[in-house]
Order: C-alpha cells, then sequence, then structure tokens
C-alpha cells in the first residue's frame, strides 16, 4: 500500500499541469451538470414494512382520487379580542378568503368550518383543511402565494390568520453566515498550524474541490435517485471537514520530510505513502460506516449515506493527488516562514530545508502533554473516563421522536397555527391518527358500514382517545377510514402509548371480523420509524464496529488497539448523546443554539450521528497511532512511540479537531431540526473523541499496557495482510538519499508476538 500511494504522490507531483487540468475538467463538469439537472425533490420519510406504511399504501390503491401524503394546510382564523369567529362580519371574511382558493390549480377542497363545525368552543377560533392534490414538494410558487394570499385577505378583515401544515414546507438551502464562520474558524487554525498561507490555502482549495465535484454530483443525480436538499447538506458538511483535514495531514507530512532532507517530489512521495496510507484506511473506515446505514430499511437514511460516503471518498481521492499536485505548483512556500528563513535553508538554496529551533530547545505542547499522561496514565484515564461518563449520563432519558411544527420557531406561521389550534381544540388536534379499516379480504361478505362502527366504537373506549370522526368509505364500499384525535400533544410519550392501545384494541376486532385494521397518520408514522431506529441501533453498531475493528487490525496488526479504538468511541457518542438530551430535551443552552421549542430528539439522530462520528473517530485513531506504530517498529520502546506519536501529530490531530468541530458547528445556525441536530452533535462528538478520548484516554492506555498493545496472535500474523501503514517499505526500497536521517534505527520485525 505505501509503496503504490509512494507512486501516486510522485507521479502526481511530476505531471501536476495533467492532474489539475483533470480535476479542474472534472469540476466543471460536475458543475455544468448540476446547472442542466432539474431542482431535485423532498421526498416524505418512509419506513417500508412498518404498519403505518402499509396503510399509507392502502390508502393510495383504495382512495386513487386522493394523496394519502399528500399536500395539506389548515387555515386557522382567530375573532379579533372580545369577539366570536361566528360574527357576522368575521363568517363573511372567512367565506370570502376560502372562496378565493375553490378552483385553485392544484386545490382539492378547502372545508368550511361553519359546515363541519370545526368552530372552538368558545367561538374564538375556526380552521379550514386545504387538500391538494400534488405532494409538498410538488406544490408549486403560484399556489402557494395563493394561499398566503387568502391569509393576507382575511388579515385585512381584522382576523388573525395563520397557516399550519405542509404546505408551506421550505427546503433548506446550504451558505448561511454560520457555515461561513465556521470555515474562516478553520482557515485561521489552519494558518495558525502550519504557520503559512499558503499551505493553509492549499488545503482549504483541495477540500473545496472535493465538495464542489460531490455537491455537484448530487445536484445533478437528485431527481434521478431522490436525492433531497438533506443528502446534499450532510455531503457538503462532512466533505468540507474530512477533505481539510486530509489534505492538512499530507501537507503536514510533506512538510516533515522536506524538514529531513528530502527532494521535493520525493518528500511529496514519501508524505502520499505514509500520511496518504493513513488517509485510505481512515477514509474507509468512514465510507465503511456510511454505506452501513443503508441495513436500517430507511430509504432516506441509505441516501444520506450513499452521499456522505461518496463525499468522503471524493476526499481521499483529491487528497491523494491533487493535493500532491499542488505541492509542485507552490513549490517553498509551503513551508513555514520560519523554515524558509532559517539560515540552513538559504545556505542549500531552498533545496535542504531544515526546521527552526524552538526557543531553549523546549519540548512541544504534544510532547509534553504526553509525557505527562506517561507519569500518571491511571489518573488520566480515571479522570477522562468519569469525566465522559457525567456527560453522557442524559442519555439514560433520550426519547426520540421526527419534529412538526411545534418544533420551529415562533416566527414562522406554521408554529403560530400549531399553537392555535392546540388552544383552541386541544394539543391532540395536531397530530391526529387515522385507523383504516379493510374488509375485501374479511369473512363477513364485506359489511364494511358495520364493522367500522364497531372499530369506531372500540377506539372510543380508549384511554387517551378525545374523539372519533365519522367514517369515509371507499367508492367500493371495501374500505373505510377513521379520524382519531388523541387528548395529548403528537410527540409525546402518552400519544406514543395511545397508539399502541389502539392497535391492541383493535386486534380482537380483527380476530372476529377478519378485517384488516391498521393505524398511520404522521404521528403514527413518526413513532414507527422511532421504534425501527431503536430496533437497528444495535444490529447496526455490530455491523459497524465489527467491520472496523478487523480493518484497524489489519492497519496496525494488533488486537488491542483496534478494540480499545471502538471502547472509546462508545464513550466519546454517549457523550455526545447527553449533549443532545441536555439541548433539545432538556432545553441547556438551546437560546445559543437557536433552539426555540424543546422535545424528542430527531429519530433518525442516533443512528446517523453513530455511523458518521464512528467513521471520524477512526480517523484520529489512525492518524495519531499510525505515528506510534511506526516509531514502534523502528526500534523504540513503548513509552518513547507514544511521546513520537504525539511530537509529530499530536498538533496537527488537535488542529484537524477543531477544523472539524468548527465545520459542523457552523451548520447549527439553520432553520432545518435535522440539520440543527446533526451540527450540534456531530460538533460535540468530535470534540469529545478528539481531546479525551484519542488525547487523554488512548495514550493512558497503551501506557498501561505497553508491548502488550502491539500484540497479535501467530495466526492472526500469518493470515492478515501486511498493508504496510507505516511505510516500512519505503525505507526498504527507497534510495538511501531519500530515507529521513532520523529513521535510521535498528527495525523489529512487523507483526511480531509480544509477551
Amino acid at each position: 500500500m505505501a509503496t503504490f500511494l509512494y507512486r501516486i504522490g510522485r507521479w502526481a507531483f511530476r505531471r501536476r499541469r495533467l492532474v489539475g487540468g483533470l480535476w479542474l475538467g472534472v469540476l466543471v463538469l460536475a458543475l455544468a451538470a448540476a446547472a442542466m439537472a432539474p431542482e431535485g425533490k423532498e421526498e416524505d420519510l418512509s419506513m417500508p414494512g412498518t404498519e403505518s406504511q402499509k396503510a399509507f399504501d392502502l390508502l393510495d390503491e383504495r382512495f386513487p382520487e386522493s394523496n394519502s401524503q399528500g399536500a395539506e394546510a389548515r387555515l386557522v382564523f382567530r375573532a379579533p379580542a372580545g369577539q366570536r369567529v361566528t360574527a357576522r362580519e368575521n363568517k363573511t371574511a372567512v367565506e370570502d378568503t376560502l372562496g378565493s382558493l375553490d378552483g385553485g390549480d392544484q386545490v382539492a377542497s378547502a372545508t368550511d368550518p361553519y359546515e363541519t363545525g370545526d368552530v372552538s368552543e368558545d367561538g374564538t377560533i375556526a380552521y379550514s383543511t386545504i387538500t391538494y392534490t400534488a405532494d409538498a414538494v410538488d406544490l408549486t410558487e403560484p399556489t402557494k402565494n395563493a394561499l398566503e394570499d387568502a391569509a393576507n385577505q382575511a388579515r385585512d378583515a381584522g382576523l388573525t390568520v395563520e397557516i399550519g401544515g405542509s404546505a408551506l414546507d421550505a427546503d433548506e438551502a446550504p451558505g448561511g453566515t454560520t457555515e461561513i464562520i465556521g470555515v474562516a474558524v478553520a482557515a485561521v487554525v489552519l494558518v495558525l498550524a502550519l504557520g503559512s498561507v499558503v499551505a493553509a490555502g492549499l488545503s482549504l482549495l483541495t477540500a473545496f474541490v472535493g465538495v464542489a465535484v460531490a455537491f455537484g454530483l448530487v445536484s445533478a443525480l437528485a431527481v434521478p435517485l431522490g436525492l433531497t436538499s438533506t443528502v446534499a447538506i450532510l455531503a457538503l458538511m462532512l466533505g468540507l471537514a474530512v477533505g481539510i483535514d486530509y489534505a492538512l495531514f499530507i501537507t503536514s507530512r510533506f512538510r516533515d520530510e522536506r524538514a529531513r532532507g528530502s527532494e521535493p517530489e520525493e518528500a511529496a512521495g514519501r508524505a502520499v505513502g505514509t500520511a496518504g496510507s493513513a488517509v485510505v484506511f481512515a477514509g474507509a473506515t468512514v465510507f465503511i460506516a456510511l454505506v452501513g446505514l443503508g441495513v436500517v430499511g430507511i430509504p432516506e437514511l441509505t441516501k444520506m449515506g450513499m452521499g456522505g460516503a461518496g463525499a468522503v471518498a471524493l476526499a481521499v481521492l483529491v487528497a491523494l493527488t491533487l493535493v500532491p499536485a499542488l505541492f509542485g505548483f507552490f513549490g517553498r512556500r509551503v513551508l513555514s516562514r520560519a523554515v524558509r528563513k532559517a539560515p540552513s535553508y538559504r545556505r542549500s538554496g531552498g533545496e535542504r530545508p531544515r526546521p527552526a529551533p524552538t526557543a531553549a530547545g523546549r519540548a512541544g505542547l504534544g510532547t509534553r502533554w504526553a509525557r505527562f499522561v506517561l507519569r500518571r496514565p491511571a489518573a488520566v484515564l480515571l479522570t477522562a473516563g468519569l469525566g465522559l461518563g457525567a456527560v453522557a449520563l442524559p442519555a439514560l432519558s433520550l426519547e426520540l421522536g421526527l419534529p412538526g411544527d411545534e418544533s420551529k420557531s415562533v416566527e414562522t406561521t406554521q408554529r403560530r397555527a400549531y399553537d392555535l389550534l392546540s388552544e383552541g381544540f386541544g394539543p391532540g388536534f395536531n397530530g391526529p391518527l387515522t385507523v383504516v379499516v379493510d374488509t375485501s379480504a374479511s369473512s363477513g361478505s364485506g359489511d364494511t358500514r358495520t364493522t367500522t362502527d364497531l372499530v369506531a366504537t372500540t377506539v372510543r373506549g380508549v384511554d387517551g382517545v378525545a374523539s372519533v370522526g365519522d367514517p369515509v368509505l371507499s367508492r367500493t364500499k371495501d374500505t373505510a377510514v377513521l379520524t382519531v384525535v388523541p387528548r395529548t400533544a403528537p410527540n409525546s410519550g402518552e400519544t406514543k402509548d395511545l397508539v399502541h392501545a389502539i392497535r391492541g384494541a383493535v386486534s380482537g376486532v380483527e380476530a372476529e371480523t377478519g378485517a384488516g385494521i391498521l393505524v398511520t397518520g404522521t404521528t403514527a408514522m413518526n413513532i414507527d420509524i422511532s421504534e425501527a431506529m431503536s430496533d437497528a441501533l444495535i444490529p447496526y453498531l455490530t455491523v459497524v464496529i465489527g467491520l472496523a475493528v478487523l480493518l484497524l487490525m489489519v492497519v496496525f496488526r494488533s488486537v488491542l488497539v483496534p478494540v480499545k479504538a471502538a471502547l472509546g468511541f462508545l464513550l466519546s457518542v454517549g457523550a455526545a448523546f447527553g449533549v443532545l438530551v441536555a439541548v433539545f430535551q432538556w432545553g441547556w443552552a438551546a437560546d445559543l443554539a437557536g433552539i426555540e421549542q424543546t422535545g424528542p430528539v430527531m429519530s433518525l439522530m442516533p443512528i446517523l450521528i453513530i455511523g458518521i462520528v464512528f467513521g471520524l473517530a477512526m480517523d484520529y485513531e489512525v492518524f495519531l497511532l499510525t505515528r506510534m506504530r511506526e516509531a514502534y517498529v523502528h526500534g523504540a520502546s513503548p513509552g518513547e512511540a507514544i511521546v513520537g506519536g504525539f511530537r509529530h501529530s499530536g498538533r496537527v490531530v488537535a488542529a484537524a479537531a477543531i477544523i472539524m468541530v468548527s465545520v459542523f458547528a457552523g451548520f447549527i445556525g439553520m432553520s432545518s431540526p435535522t440539520i440543527q441536530t446533526m451540527g450540534v452533535g456531530l460538533a460535540a462528538a468530535v470534540a469529545f473523541d478528539a481531546f479525551v478520548v484519542r488525547m487523554a484516554i488512548a495514550p493512558a492506555v497503551m501506557a498501561l499496557l505497553g508491548h502488550r498493545a502491539w500484540w497479535l496472535p501467530r495466526i492472526l500474523n500469518r493470515v492478515l495482510p501486511n498493508v504496510d501503514i507505516e511505510g516500512e517499505a519505503l525505507s526498504r526500497h527507497v534510495p538511501a538519499s531519500a530515507t529521513a536521517p532520523d529513521a535510521a534505527v535498528p527495525r523489529l520485525p512487523v507483526g511480531r508476538d509480544l509477551p
């Protein structure tokens, strides 16, 4: 692996114009394809195989004239203070407003609240339900404008009017102020870490190229593959974060090789052969974790995983080819200012740089920290472990759900409509359930009405049901639909229990009549998806962690190092879940994140964060442990290897983590609850994993294990392939003049048996 990548690095450096031209062509083609492609559309979240999804599919079959998951709007009217909405002038204003929507494009129907009785008991609030012939994502701008114009017409008449439902749902687009701030922070960190504006700009430039290509491809494939805006944002988020990090690691190693005396082309080859090997395997762990999201069975989650995995794969390709090509373009300007001004560098004409001496020979912060951990490994391990455990405690109260209008800002009309409906008709009115009665296969000759009445009576007897509406029959009279209003809010635990109680109660009717009875609706779908997420969590963890442990075992030729990495990951992700619960459920520091309404954590988030963070956590494990193993196989003691790993990689890993946290935190300011939750969760998880697990717990465990950390059974040593991530082959095959001076020490066999 190292030799192959070494050749790629040298080839890219020599053929830099060809490599740069190829990537420029790919970039232009991707952006052109995105510009010419039709705009992608959002899709309803679905979970094949669940009861609620089966019911939606049945409704589409038996009620072809309607769309079971089509767009819907609720115009909520409130009379002026001291008046009733049933007063003549207010009633006239409401009817005129609804009349302006009749016959409108894509409008299927608009109910009259005075005919349907949709007026609150005190007569102050009324609502009309407008159904559309198309999904929310297919509504045209004229249709949405007509709805808003109708609301403004009623407002002009003195009524308070708000619009709820899915009709006004908008896609979230990247490019806000907070994302720009995140990138700016990353740029500052790069300059400080590399000591060169050019080197920092190189890392940013290559990351932007990879992200632009990934974003262009996602946009171009949005319609044929059904990719949503969330997929594009996730690809942008991950591609930017890992792209900067991967370029940073290879650039840092290139500068180390140049400082050791290697020629520029040789340094580029060795940087890609060593740090590039770490990039390949780090990217592979992220790729495995993201592709593994497909085992959950939610199409949208699978697409998000594939989109993110594609962005990571592009970031790896860019790092291995474009980064060394740019070394050739920028030349000595990639080196830090201190190195370029060093007398040895000037005397050699810029060909043999040497690092500028540190003040009084003082060791760097990474070296001092590693030595501190070596002196007190047990204390560091205990402190860091207990600290993360304390942060993770709120995760025991984790509740899952999907956000609705209640999670939106009070500045939005959807949230105000939600509050008005809760005030006038009760909190459960915002999350009605739909009971579908199918008698087509029953033995009672399809007496739908009798069976439906029995179902309605049964459901009314379930504790927590506020009301059951009149049944609506299909044209073939073999299917009926009942609307059930709970007493509690859609995302409450009581409503979840109610859904299970209704399903349990109607099972007796199913057995008695032979009819099929299904409970669905948006609220029931959210509950089913949340439960499916919980059920899939352990299998997903088993698959992803198992594959990654095998991969790390091949990389490090050790049994205990991969196990330690996996256990450390569980600590960091548990702490991240604790932060999510504290912020989104309990409201701690919610104002700082722009969160105005607390509630359950999005049901997609735990498994999505696990997938992303596991891959990213392994990034830091690979980059830090690679330098430790490199020192160890070249003869260093376990303690010296730990210090050497931190001396070479500690500062770079810390800078990479700060960059990644900044990029993820930059997405917290977006209005989408999905993106907000991802931003908070990913930023917290990366911070915990990089600075607590990898910088404190990992070296403490390695110090306590000593030589045993690198133990590999003889049978595994023979079976596992030797991928040579530490670049041992380069030291044997590269000419002696190109070999680093400080590497000329006795070497120990790779993969040896240790006590």
